[in-house]
């Protein structure tokens, strides 16, 4: 009989993580008018929210374009349907499958099955997420701008960060230290040789950061379509600012997906940094994180061929699959 094999600590962290954040999001629910936020709800309409499931989609379509204009540097013959379906298999793993499964692990796998190189497989997935938060960092300045005047606005953060320093207490004692030290290095340096094969091809990685471009403009739209049916509205820079200061906050790794972190990184960011009231804040984060999981619902129908793969990755620790996770 095989041992069980442990689960790694950062999936400890993750949950963990992600019920403080879930907890917080119902707190905050929980001190609403219920009849305010059903009230917001239907204010919004099936229309808008159909209006902004398309939106959703579409930036969802760009996503799968950045990472099919990046393989297409280094591997001509990918089609563009692989790629796609791919990428929304990865976004479905993400929302709905156990932690353990996630969405570049998927992708991962499924890159082996069109025989695409191992390195090159696994660069490619490190490279789409630099260059999409190469593009999150250009309207950072606005959030940051906003921020400044008001840094009592993310002190109900401490709680969701407890696990973080927790975690960086126990690693400051020990050998811990230098293992997180090597830890680092070694990432920077596999970023630095996965980034070097698309700095020798600025076509592909240009098309790559105008797809997160494309991404990014449908987001935002997509959230500001819901705030003015709310009744709230927001400029489109405002809105652009304060989301990307939430995006590079949900990078943290202590939620699944970024799960209840994401949600309460929202509502707090969009009330005290836009001026939303909490119950639009908290419909927002709803409504979000509700369209991204439908959006995701296509990769049902491509996530059964490559599950196997996934598992076989994950359970023999293959080193590819370490670098991307």
């Amino acid at each position: 009989m095989k041992p069980r094999r442990r689960l790694p600590w950062q999936t400890y962290l993750r949950v963990a993580g992600s019920l403080v954040g879930v907890l917080l999001v119902v707190y905050l629910l929980a001190q609403q008018n219920w009849e305010e936020l059903l009230s917001l709800f239907r204010r919004i309409g099936w229309g808008v929210l159909a209006l902004s499931l398309v939106l959703t989609a579409g930036s969802r379509l760009a996503v799968a374009g950045r990472w099919h204009m990046l393989l297409q540097g280094v591997e001509p013959k990918v089609r563009l349907r692989d790629t796609f379906e791919l990428t929304f298999a990865g976004l479905f793993a993400s929302n709905f499958l156990p932690t353990t499964i996630g969405g570049d692990l998927v992708r991962l796998a499924g890159a082996f099955q069109l025989e695409i190189d191992r390195a090159l497989s696994a660069a490619s997935l490190i490279v789409d997420r630099l260059v999409g938060m190469a593009g999150m960092a250009i309207p950072l300045p606005f959030g940051l701008a906003a921020a400044v005047g008001s840094v009592t606005a993310w002190l109900p953060l401490g709680p969701l960060l407890q696990p973080v320093s927790a975690t960086m207490a126990g690693v400051t004692s020990g050998g811990w230290v230098r293992k997180l030290a090597a830890r680092i290095q070694s990432a920077v340096r596999r970023v630095w040789r996965a980034l070097k094969l698309w700095l020798a091809r600025p076509r592909s990685l240009g098309w790559a950061l105008a797809c997160t471009l494309g991404h990014m403009c449908f987001l935002f739209a997509s959230i500001g379509l819901l705030l003015r049916a709310m009744g709230e509205p927001l400029s489109f820079l405002t809105i652009a600012g304060i989301w990307s200061l939430v995006y590079f906050i949900t990078l943290f790794p202590i939620s699944i997906n970024g799960l209840g972190l994401q949600e309460a990184a929202l509502t707090l960011a969009f009330t005290q940094l836009g001026g939303v009231s909490t119950q639009a804040a908290l419909v927002l984060a709803v409504c979000v994180r509700t369209l991204a999981m439908v959006a995701s619902l296509p990769g049902a129908l491509f996530i059964g061929k490559l599950l196997p793969q996934a598992r076989q990755q994950l359970a023999t620790g293959q080193s590819e699959g370490e670098q991307v996770a």
